[in-house]
């Protein structure tokens, strides 16, 4: 027999509650009241009624409604109102049902609660009356009535409403409203709606205090999440990441290598999330926000609550497809005037454009043919449109209080360079149950399965086999679809560069230099929760993160850099597994109207990663893949790291009369890899927060009625940067020599027993308010952190035996502000509602030490680009070549061409000064639309395409009005003895050129580096969702048509043809530097969700 419950909302009138009380007692019925009541518990009528039973009741209370559906996540509910279609005694009851009751009336105020369609009468409404609607999670309408039906009314989604329950550190849900340090919970159909492939990209412009980093490396390429800004100079400086408890490896693999020489980008750990399956996303910002994961926490924490099984009309089934095409967004500025050539003489072997004008006249190609010569676009003729295809299944369903949540999807991608796809298929199972009647026992579990297989991944940087930087390089008046047929009748490339050092035919690159990779990867988590009573639960936890990776690289014969071919392959396997428990208890009005709720828990972290690496060299058999089969014998590398840590923590909340909060955490790690002496590390956070408007309220005063909500917060913490495995120790490489005997060679750095763990200090005060009934808000916060105890690697004499020793160093500052606005503009009665978000930050960081003897901290130098770390300067400052000058005038020499300067100079930062999302929400009955204009304001970025194209004389910049007349270079002068004295010498364009785009491998960093403000509409997307009465007669319960166009248009930005966030690598902090990388894309999708 099922088990009911019966829930009274708000309940006023104490004879009935009663009378309802005494008969759950004597039927068994579970009794759920939720506050506020208008009597109290004691009174006398209320005992009266039902005292003789109220010691047989099985009865909880709840603060709000919020409270109820926090607790009571997959119940079935039930709406009892004398409007409704449904007789009572026409449906079945279930023992996860409850049955719902509104408040009775009181005053001249009625209460009329719809059916599950949102249909409801109302009788007796007069003219004038003011009708007001709310639902959870929806901000309140109110409509005067006219005399007319009300139609359709489609409320907005509250984001306001400081009451919600949100997921906070180590999973624990909590009031909005009672943190003490700033969060942002993000819904997953918000972050669904861009159609963004790699879930990372889904957060550009919804956060305010978070960058993203993305690289230029087409299908698969890699995203970086940057928090806050930089708090480690030789860590990775990315948020932990954590699913449903448990932490995953959000490996960045954007290659940190300017000669593309390291492999290529395999994407980042976060993209194996299906966008599908996710229900939240929490993004814990500061310090005191993600305390509880002590030094797991130095830079934020992510997390991703993944769905699971809830009651459903119908089957809870839903079907999606989304197809996308993808086109280049940005393409390099390129001249159409000048041919093949150099000095202004045609040669057919040349790789420069500085060739005769082109004007149709007849020349000889490298092959022998007698073409006109004529401009091609070679880039519009390579890149094709790229493809997605997405299917997905899932079922979503509570039965019988065991609830089920099942997904299948697979994505089938080809990207828009020849020969390159990638295919993912991803399964997720996951159940949850109660194990007794009680209710006290209940099991999660889930099991997420992740393959993905990748084809002809993109080589970037100064390489032969970048197919990008050829084709933007190919001489003008080459077309590339000569090259279309890239083999001979003896198997030889067809090209036309004879030289030394030529690249290498871009067709042939897709089809003869494969690389190929394929990942396997395990995300689960199981729990066991036991809660003897409402004050008091306890929570076991085991989690794993488990992957393979299996790589091979394939060279056929017949190229012209290695014409034997060659054959490599690879293996990664990595895993995390962590088991941990946690105890609650939870008690309010404790002591007078102090309440609060304690809780201890601990962790035990086991992470292991092996990789290996078998090359044969030059192949002895062309195109015969074995490693065995190589001219010599084979060469293997193999590395294995381990890693454990163990901790205990453990959190106090007080608060009074539920406005004013206290929270008190702390955090003990034990580290495997630092020593012995230093293993120990505790990390404490306390927030204090303080709700305005309820303090108001609840002494007896009042808010004025447009000030809806007011709380103040401030916050300190400690955490941490942990360091990487065998950072420290002594440690040996074993190998063999060339005659077979074993050696064994020691590391590089000098063992120093009193390192210790990078510490981040973090200060934070912060405001919400809110406005006209929670119709707009305002999130701010200011903050600042000292990342301190850096661990550098400070060089070491040659003599010594070591090159580095580690120490700890520096402080490194970060101080912000930050500004989340949202507001319900318009919502009108018939259906049209108009919502915004703004989310501004901007950060700035200062180097307010290294260590002694060091004034500039090396983060990565490229050629004579360098990005550093300077005392007194920016984190990610660029350094560079300059022009000489002299009183602000260029000083030329007698060729009249600019010199340049030995050292490097300040030249600017990479980091972006302020930015701002603007989101925009329209929907009109059925109809939404919705769209981002992402703003990225300052920062420099160097661009080594650019560079390229102009000394090669491709690039739009080498002809002026036309023409390429000799000139004299502007604001110059010439020294002439002692005397400086105004230049006159012209030179030619290409001599210009070829000196400034000749500083090395690159060009001038003054003049190829750039101002990287972007100005963009990210995503607009345009949904229709059929009414449901529509749909009664047909077997869907949902059914929604959407459009989605991603990079729409570029407003404004001062890289010519290059998309400013194209970086080279995302696994590095040098992040303002971009090589010849894949153009970005703008994709167009269109998705159909059919629900049953």
């Amino acid at each position: 027999m099922a088990v009911l419950n019966i829930v009274l909302v708000e309940p006023e009138i104490p004879q009935n509650t009663g009378n309802i009380a005494r008969t759950c007692a004597a039927t068994g019925t579970r009794l759920h009241i939720i506050e506020p009541m208008g009597f109290t518990p004691d009174d006398k009528k209320l005992k009266r009624a039902g005292l003789d039973y109220w010691h047989l009741l099985d009865i909880t209370y709840y603060k709000n409604l919020d409270d109820f559906f926090d607790k009571n996540p997959n119940g079935e509910y039930r709406f009892f109102t004398t409007k409704a279609q449904n007789r009572y005694v026409d449906v079945e009851y279930s023992d996860n049902v409850y049955l719902f009751f509104g408040k009775e009336t009181k005053g001249k105020q009625r209460l009329e609660i719809t059916d599950m369609d949102g249909n409801f009468t109302l009788e007796g409404v007069k003219n004038g009356d003011v009708i007001q609607i709310s639902f959870i999670g929806y901000s309140t309408m109110e409509i005067t009535y006219t005399g007319q039906p009300v139609g359709v009314i489609k409320l907005a989604e509250d984001t306001q409403k400081l009451d919600e329950v949100v997921v906070t550190a180590l999973g624990m849900k909590r009031s909005e409203k009672s943190l003490g340090y700033a969060m942002q919970e993000l819904k997953g159909d918000a972050l669904l709606d861009s159609r963004e492939s790699n879930i990372a990209n889904a957060l550009s412009g919804k956060v305010s205090g978070l960058q993203i980093v993305r690289s230029s490396n087409g299908v698969g390429g890699s995203s970086k999440i940057v928090l806050r800004g930089n708090n480690s100079l030789t860590g990775s400086n990315q948020p932990l990441i954590v699913v449903d408890g448990t932490p995953m490896d959000n490996f960045t693999g954007g290659v940190d290598d300017a000669w593309g020489n390291s492999g290529t980008d395999m994407g980042n750990g976060l993209s194996d999330i299906n966008p599908e399956d996710i229900e939240s996303m929490s993004v814990l910002k500061g310090a005191s926000a993600a305390a509880l994961y002590g030094s797991r926490a130095g830079n934020g924490v992510i997390l991703i609550t993944t769905k699971s099984g809830k009651k459903n009309d119908g089957l809870g089934i839903n079907v999606n497809f989304g197809v996308t095409a993808d086109t280049p967004f940005m393409l390099p500025e390129l001249q159409s005037s000048f041919g093949q050539g150099s000095v202004g003489a045609y040669n057919d072997q040349t790789n420069l454009s500085w060739g005769p004008r082109i004007e149709g006249q007849t020349i000889t190609t490298y092959d022998g043919r007698q073409v006109p010569m004529a401009a091609y676009d070679n880039i519009g003729a390579f890149f094709g449109t790229g493809t997605s295809f997405n299917e997905g299944v899932s079922f979503q369903q509570d039965v019988n209080g065991t609830s089920m949540f099942f997904s299948f999807n697979r994505q089938d991608d080809s990207g828009v360079t020849p020969e390159q796809s990638l295919n993912k298929t991803n399964l997720t199972l996951r159940a949850t149950s109660f194990l007794d009647e009680a209710k006290k026992w209940k099991v999660d579990a889930k099991v997420n399965y992740v393959n993905q297989n990748a084809h002809n991944r993109p080589i970037i940087g100064i390489n032969p086999s970048n197919a990008f930087s050829t084709v933007y390089n190919l001489p003008r008046s080459l077309n590339v679809l000569d090259f279309e047929n890239c083999v001979d009748d003896q198997g030889k490339m067809v090209w036309y560069d004879k030289s030394n050092s030529p690249q290498e035919n871009p067709y042939w690159v897709t089809q003869y230099r494969q690389n190929d990779d394929t990942r396997n990867r395990i995300l689960g988590n199981a729990s066991l929760k036991y809660a003897p009573t409402d004050w008091f639960d306890i929570e076991l936890r085991g989690g794993t993160d488990y992957y393979t990776t299996t790589t091979t690289q394939k060279l056929y014969s017949g190229g012209n850099t290695k014409p034997e071919g060659s054959y490599s392959e690879g293996s990664e396997t990595f895993y995390e597994n962590n088991f941990s428990f946690l105890a609650t208890v939870r008690k309010d009005d404790l002591i007078s109207k102090l309440g609060g709720f304690v809780t201890f828990g601990g962790n035990i972290m086991q992470q292991k990663r092996t990789k290996m690496n078998a090359s044969a060299g030059t192949l002895l058999v062309p195109d015969l893949f074995d490693v065995n089969n190589g001219v010599d014998k084979p060469s293997i590398t193999s590395s294995l790291t381990q890693r454990k840590m163990n901790s205990l923590y453990g959190s106090l909340q007080l608060n009074w009369d539920g406005w004013l909060f206290l929270d008190v955490t702390a955090r003990n790690d034990w580290s495997s890899t630092m020593s012995k002496e230093n293993r120990s590390y505790f990390y404490p956070s306390v927030s204090l927060s303080a709700v305005i408007s309820d303090m108001v309220q609840k002494n007896g005063g009042s808010m004025p009625d447009w000030f809806s909500f007011a709380k103040v917060r401030a916050s300190f913490a400690e955490v941490g940067n942990d360091l990487d495995p065998y950072q420290l120790y002594n440690v040996y490489t074993i190998s063999k020599d060339a005659n077979g005997n074993s050696m064994a060679s020691a590391g590089s750095t000098l063992f120093d027993s009193s390192v210790k763990s990078e510490l981040i200090k973090s200060w934070e005060v912060g405001a919400d308010l809110r406005f006209f009934n929670n119709r707009f808000g305002i999130d701010a916060a200011w903050y600042k952190t000292n990342a301190t105890n850096q661990l550098l690697n400070i060089p070491m004499d040659a003599f010594s035996g070591y090159e580095s020793r580690k120490v700890n160093a520096g402080n490194i500052q970060n101080q912000g502000f930050e500004l989340s606005l949202n507001g319900a503009i318009m919502q009108t009665a018939s259906g049209f509602n108009w919502d915004a978000q703004a989310h501004f930050s901007l950060n700035r960081s200062k180097i307010l030490e290294l260590t002694e003897g060091v004034t500039v901290y090396d983060i990565k130098t490229v050629d004579v680009l360098q990005i550093a770390a300077t005392e007194g300067g920016k984190y990610g400052d660029i350094y560079g070549q300059k022009f000489v000058r002299h009183n602000g005038q260029v000083v030329v020499g007698e060729d009249g061409l600019p010199l340049i300067t030995t050292d490097k100079e300040l030249i600017g930062n990479q980091n972006p000064d302020w930015m701002l999302g603007l989101t925009n929400n329209f929907s009109y009955k059925g109809f939404d639309l919705s769209f981002l204009i992402d703003f990225r304001i300052g920062g420099e970025i160097y661009s080594a395409t650019t560079s390229s194209l102009h000394k090669n004389g491709n690039a739009a910049g080498t002809v002026v009005n036309g023409d390429r007349a000799d000139f004299v270079v502007p604001n110059s002068i010439m020294k002439k003895g002692d005397e400086y004295v105004k230049n006159d010498v012209a030179v030619t364009p290409q001599r210009y050129w070829e000196r400034i785009a000749s500083s090395g491998n690159y060009g001038l960093p003054e003049v190829f580096t750039y101002d990287a403000t972007n100005i963009r509409l990210r995503n607009i997307t345009l949904g229709y969702t059929f009414n449901k009465n529509l749909l009664k007669k047909t077997p869907f319960q949902k059914l929604r048509l959407s459009a989605t166009c991603n990079n729409v248009w570029m407003i404004v930005s001062h890289l010519p043809g290059i998309d400013p966030e194209s970086v080279a690598a995302t696994n590095t902090n040098a992040v303002g530097f971009e090589n010849g990388g894949a153009p970005t894309n703008r994709s167009y999708t269109f998705n159909l969700t059919v629900g049953f």
